[in-house]
């Protein structure tokens, strides 16, 4: 099986890249953030069509989540780690495989701004959630193997950045953030890009300003992390950022014995 997590920047902007990409890669799960619809705008009929599950988490404007699988899914759970909060940035369901099953939460986690803001204040208050949120999740899941994937907003270490100096200390390198992203792993999870690629600095999110993409200059924080299984291959499509169009972000994608 495998599993690809792609922030999209619109959905329906970027539909026609989307499709293209589903028809030549052929996904068993897509997980999709930044939707930037509400649930009944998002495009479902061209991927019902390809022979996909859709379940959605939208919202106006901003934020929102899918997942698009080729497996069926069930028991999906939308509103969390903050129930009641407005904004769609979690959903959840478990993935009938062909000879297992497995649990699949998709993220978009908060940026955070500039340090010295509310939205950076929030997205710690909203990481503590998280990691309470995914503790309890995955022990009424316990008999079932997890993936949590998504856009974390997060660059795990220096080496998931392309000038550790320049962005030492800030927005989504800060020790603070690092500090809840490990707290993730010790739930008993693995970062399954750097467990199949130790050394390798490539990233996934290049800047539309200033040419950044073809620069090379980019951050990883889009993630794999996985619980009961090990990861056979994880890519990060640059092919799919380079396209005219393209998200911001590349699609990721683990593979993973089903």
């Amino acid at each position: 099986m495998n599993i690809t997590t792609w922030n999209v920047n619109s959905i329906r902007r970027r539909l026609e890249r989307v499709l293209e990409w589903v028809d030549t890669h052929e996904p068993d799960v897509l997980c999709l953030q930044e939707l930037k619809c509400q649930d009944g705008e998002f495009p479902i009929e061209p991927f019902v069509e390809r022979g996909y599950q859709v379940s959605t988490y939208g919202q106006k404007a901003y934020n929102g989540v899918a997942i698009v699988s080729r497996v069926p899914h069930i028991d999906v759970v939308r509103d969390f780690p903050i129930p009641g909060d407005g904004q769609a940035r979690g959903i959840a369901a478990t993935l009938l495989g062909r000879t297992r099953k497995v649990r699949v939460v998709n993220l978009y986690v908060v940026n955070g701004g500039e340090l010295d803001s509310d939205k950076y204040a929030y997205k710690l208050q909203w990481l503590d959630a998280l990691v309470d949120w995914v503790a309890a999740h995955k022990s009424a899941h316990a008999d079932v193997p997890m993936v949590v994937c998504g856009d974390f907003n997060i660059a795990p270490a220096d080496l998931d950045v392309y000038d550790p100096k320049r962005w030492a200390g800030q927005v989504l390198c800060t020790d603070a953030e690092r500090a809840r992203w490990q707290r993730l792993l010790d739930l008993g999870f693995v970062d399954s890009w750097r467990q199949l690629h130790a050394n390798e600095r490539t990233f996934s999110w290049f800047d539309y300003r200033g040419g950044g993409f073809d620069r090379n200059e980019g951050l990883r924080i889009d993630h794999h992390l996985l619980s009961g299984m090990q990861p056979l291959e994880a890519v990060i499509d640059h092919d799919a950022r380079a396209r005219a169009e393209s998200s911001d972000h590349a699609p990721v994608t683990v593979f993973v014995a089903d």
